[in-house]
């Protein structure tokens, strides 16, 4: 029969992904309701009732009123922002700290992460642990994700008409993945963050530029810091600088996170990237991956 999982907004990008990676995997059992009972609230705290894990991709406000819906020991796991920095949620970047991953597997509500805020976090946390960054740090992030994080309408702008060639967006410097981005990486003062969205279908890049004169470190103890800081836990760090281009396509389809550290001759300029599938380990994958890590199962 398999282990039940009721994915409260099944019809959506992300609701779609984890259940065509959760069919793909096998040893799952989708717990789905018909057209007419997907808004039925008691159809619903059903489904969360009979479910081993409830995985929620609502909106936000949606994703507030289903965990007020679920019933008495029900666990969910939340890809909206709603509940990304609420207390009592665990944040569902497994490879962020030493344990977190452990923290994820003995949770009842864990809060998946934002594709542009597991690249920034990735990035930032490091560095603010080992001293490097201060929390009042004047940092800018620069990003670009491929269309499909945008949507159905995004998306069916883009595949239908063309949409254009590249875009920035959320101008008002109030992205809804900024509060994230602050509390997981030590942040007290907001980067400036611009994102974008290029017309390709999935990918991402992730970038911080740095001043290294200013903070007294070098572009290869940058490089050391993240190959030592993660190890071999899933996240991959090129050993040395990078001077070659990066597109952000290379990783789609996978669950991988990668980290580089590129630098100006005199070293004294450098460019922190981290490159993912935003629909992977930016979304579905990394859903899954909390999911395996809820129940108790390897990948």
């Amino acid at each position: 029969m398999g282990t039940k999982i009721f994915i409260d907004g099944q019809a959506g990008t992300t609701g779609l992904g984890i259940a065509g990676r959760l069919r793909d995997a096998g040893g799952f059992s989708l717990i789905e309701l018909a057209d007419h009972d997907r808004k039925d609230p008691k159809a619903r705290q059903r489904a969360m009732g009979e479910a081993e894990v409830t995985i929620l991709c609502l909106p936000d406000d949606a994703a507030r009123e289903a965990v007020a819906l679920a019933p008495a020991g029900a666990r969910i796991l939340d890809a909206s922002t709603a509940h990304r920095v609420a207390p009592g949620w665990v944040y569902g970047f497994a490879e962020m700290a030493p344990g977190q991953a452990a923290l994820i597997a003995g949770a009842a509500r864990v809060a998946n992460p934002g594709c542009y805020a597991t690249g920034a976090i990735a990035l930032l946390r490091p560095l603010r642990e080992a001293g490097i960054l201060a929390a009042e740090a004047a940092l800018s992030i620069n990003a670009v994700s491929g269309y499909s994080g945008g949507g159905k309408a995004m998306i069916a702008e883009h595949e239908r008409a063309g949409g254009p060639a590249f875009e920035l967006y959320a101008l008002g410097l109030k992205h809804k993945h900024l509060p994230e981005i602050m509390a997981y990486s030590g942040l007290a003062r907001a980067p400036v963050f611009v994102p974008s969205v290029g017309h390709f279908a999935q990918g991402m890049l992730v970038s911080v530029p740095l001043h290294l004169d200013a903070l007294g470190v070098t572009p290869a103890r940058l490089a050391a810091l993240y190959e030592a800081f993660y190890g071999e836990n899933g996240v991959v760090v090129p050993r040395g600088l990078w001077g070659e281009n990066l597109t952000p396509e290379a990783l789609n389809g996978s669950n991988r996170l990668e980290i580089f550290v590129a630098a100006n001759e005199a070293g004294t300029q450098a460019v922190l990237i981290a490159r993912l599938d935003n629909l992977g380990k930016g979304a579905s994958g990394a859903a899954v991956q909390n999911l395996n890590l809820m129940l108790g199962r390897s990948e």
